[in-house]
């Protein structure tokens, strides 16, 4: 036996023995605790809230879920994690950039403020923010239109709760991100704007669509945060979490659960589409 097919051999008897003696439990096994998990978890808290849905008549459940007042909320809801989540994306993506390229005073500190929104209870950071931006806070007092009380304070801690998911998703990228590939760029006589839009943006695009739905997804639910600087004003600046915990104080658990079961499957679209797109993305990154 020659010493290339010997080689062959041992690494196909290495590769084969790895393989039987993994850490882990089999496919099978690992399959079915997944599988337990996710049902316990997921699944059969989602499908009693349908279950609770399904006691009500498509004509009871259509009046639950498009009164004015509920579709106001839906537009603010959604409208305004959209616009708080493409926010992030820009400013997540410039911090993520300065804190894994540059090197400054104080960085770990930076660095640690950008998980505060994790650790922070959503109500104080509600009541921080109401103090903040109210119209004798500390910033609210010199602008001359309203923050608090109105769909723009609703943005405002949307943005507030979103930053670390983008930032968190975005930093590991950056930091594996070899730069030979900028400098192979400018040799070859590429300008900055050119290296990032034609080499960087397109490797970080799947990691960025990530983050932009998690930090969508995360402000769809929040409420804490939300209801001590919105003010709460039906048609105004009442979002549909809220709307969801009044009609549960109300004992209308039917009407409730219609308004979650909406939110889920419009959220469960949107961020399908957003995965479909990270995809897309990646897809097109393994064609360059």
């Amino acid at each position: 036996m020659t010493a290339p097919r010997r080689a062959r051999r041992r690494s196909g008897l290495l590769a084969g023995l790895l393989t039987r003696h993994s850490v882990l439990p089999g496919f099978d096994l690992a399959l079915g605790f997944a599988l337990l998990y996710l049902s316990l978890i997921v699944l059969v808290p989602l499908s009693a809230a349908f279950l609770k849905t399904f006691t009500l008549t498509w004509a009871q459940f259509v009046d639950a879920t498009t009164t004015p007042r509920v579709l106001a909320s839906y537009r603010l809801t959604f409208g305004a994690s959209f616009l708080a989540a493409l926010l992030n994306a820009v400013f997540g993506l410039i911090t993520a950039w300065v804190l894994v390229r540059y090197e400054f005073p104080f960085k770990r500190l930076v660095d640690a403020l950008v998980d505060l929104p994790f650790a922070l209870p959503t109500a104080v950071a509600g009541i921080a923010l109401t103090a903040l931006w109210a119209q004798n806070g500390w910033l609210g007092s010199w602008l001359p239109f309203k923050v608090s009380f109105t769909p723009i304070g609703v943005w405002v801690a949307l943005v507030f709760i979103g930053l670390p998911f983008v930032v968190r998703t975005l930093q590991p990228v950056l930091e594996e991100l070899h730069r030979e590939l900028e400098e192979a760029a400018a040799t070859l006589g590429a300008t900055r704007w050119q290296t990032f839009t034609k080499v960087i943006f397109p490797l970080l695009t799947p990691a960025l669509l990530t983050g932009f739905a998690l930090a969508f997804a995360r402000a769809l639910g929040e409420y804490g945060s939300v209801i001590f600087i919105a003010g709460n004003m039906p048609m105004i600046s009442e979002i549909t979490p809220l709307l969801i915990i009044t009609k549960l104080e109300q004992y209308d658990y039917a009407g409730a659960t219609a308004l979650a079961v909406v939110m889920l499957v419009v959220s469960f679209a949107l961020l399908l589409l957003i995965n479909l797109l990270q995809a897309w993305a990646r897809r097109r990154q393994g064609g360059y």
